[in-house]
């Protein structure tokens, strides 16, 4: 009885006296491992496609209302969901954005969650978002009464983006006023990567993933009959040619120390085997970090493409779209993020990420308010599980499930807490 009463005290005077209740947000988030594994396992079972995400919205709506948030907005655009966890205590707002689509992939796991749906899998750790951000929304709910301010969570369709003529993702949750009514101070965000060890995080500050642009390539030339190439131009050869020169800007046009990627990822034409081709698509992507490069970038496609084709006869029409732009984690939000977390995981728990070419939307909730995005470790060797994101074989130690809540719940009290006394 002594025993349980000392307890009590103890957490009273910690609730009480302003300082982040790092041990009972982690032991919550221990209890519920078990429910969080079982929902990322049903967000695994039932993927949906980008802009397509019904069930996910309605499953994650209606947990939100049985944990008592407020305020939950669901079809923000198309499938999302935002909600209001109000603390019991005066003080800021902060976001926590989770994204929630799965990719056209279909998995060769032969797990009991395997994905039930023919080619749709989440291949990119998103059913752990999603139940990452139940978890922290449950953990707090549990102890909103001496939560300083409000948590807004933003459940995001189309991380992986729209489909061809779509609006989504990021930009169109910004545009219907996600960010909105309140407005955060700031914004966090995590995303699992088999790259580090369950149990650990990778953080880093500035300048953290690059921006990805779009584009299509259109080489056209002229249709002949095989036995008469003389007659048509070929646009196969000039597409074989523009394919292999717009790799040298890379690599000999481009300071060596600029982080960037050209990729032609797609090549469509021809119509039979004794007819010159008179049209070839290609699609790809650019992937940088600053927008100098890109430009530079940009201009010498142009100058690469319109050279080759001039020799040849041929015309090109090359159109870019902005894919995403680069995640940038303020430095000054990272550097008071990581007490935080370095005493909700461990201080050898929290280790430096490298900088990634991957693409991430969260990019533009940080054009908005200053933001912070985390690597979640997922990876286990002994366990086989190594495999990359958006791969048929991709999957996630779930240990790594209970250290998302605890991280995440950890900083957003903190941060509440820290801006509530400024």
């Amino acid at each position: 009885m002594k025993a349980s009463f000392s307890l009590a005290l103890v957490l009273l005077c910690a609730l009480t006296s302003g300082a982040v209740p790092t041990k009972e947000i982690n032991q919550l988030a221990e209890d519920l491992h078990p429910t969080i594994v079982t929902e990322r396992r049903d967000f695994h079972m039932h993927p949906e496609l980008s802009n397509r995400e019904t069930r996910t919205e309605q499953v994650i709506a209606e947990k939100l209302r049985t944990l008592g948030l407020t305020d939950i907005r669901t079809h923000v655009a198309h499938h999302g969901v935002v909600a209001l966890l109000k603390g019991g205590k005066p003080g800021p707002v902060v976001a926590y954005r989770a994204d929630i689509d799965a990719l056209p992939i279909n998995e060769v796991h032969n797990v009991p969650y395997k994905s039930g749906v023919s080619n749709v899998m989440h291949a990119c750790g998103h059913d752990a978002h999603a139940a990452i951000g139940l978890g922290v929304a449950e953990v707090l709910s549990q102890m909103r009464a001496e939560l300083p301010g409000t948590v807004k969570f933003i459940f995001q369709p189309a991380e992986e983006g729209a489909p061809t003529g779509e609006e989504g993702g990021a930009p169109l949750m910004i545009k219907e006023g996600a960010m909105e009514n309140p407005k955060p101070l700031a914004i966090f965000g995590m995303h699992t990567t088999t790259e580090i060890d369950a149990g650990k995080m990778g953080v880093k500050a500035g300048p953290a993933q690059a921006a990805s642009t779009m584009f299509d390539l259109v080489i056209r030339g002229k249709m002949s009959h095989a036995a008469h190439p003389e007659a048509g131009i070929d646009s196969i050869v000039v597409a074989a040619e523009c394919v292999t020169a717009l790799q040298t800007i890379k690599s000999r046009r481009i300071d060596t120390f600029e982080p960037v990627i050209l990729t032609v990822g797609t090549i469509h034409g021809g119509n039979r085997r004794n007819i010159i081709s008179g049209e070839v698509k290609m699609e790809g992507t650019i992937r940088t970090f600053s927008d100098k490069a890109l430009t530079s970038i940009k201009a010498q496609m142009h100058q690469t493409l319109k050279g080759i084709c001039d020799a040849y006869g041929a015309t090109y029409e090359l159109t870019l779209v902005e894919g995403t732009v680069p995640v940038y984690n303020d430095p000054g939000l990272v550097n008071e993020t990581l007490p935080a977390l370095r005493n909700a995981l461990g201080t050898s728990n929290v280790v430096d990420a490298e900088l990634r070419m991957g693409a991430e939307d969260f990019s533009y909730f940080q054009r908005v308010v200053p933001g912070f995005y985390w690597r979640l470790g997922s990876g286990n060797k002994a366990k086989g599980i190594t495999a990359e994101a958006h791969t048929p074989d991709f999957d996630i130690d779930e240990d790594c499930l209970v250290v998302g809540v605890k991280s995440m719940a950890n900083v957003l009290w903190d941060y509440l807490d820290r801006h509530t006394k400024q």
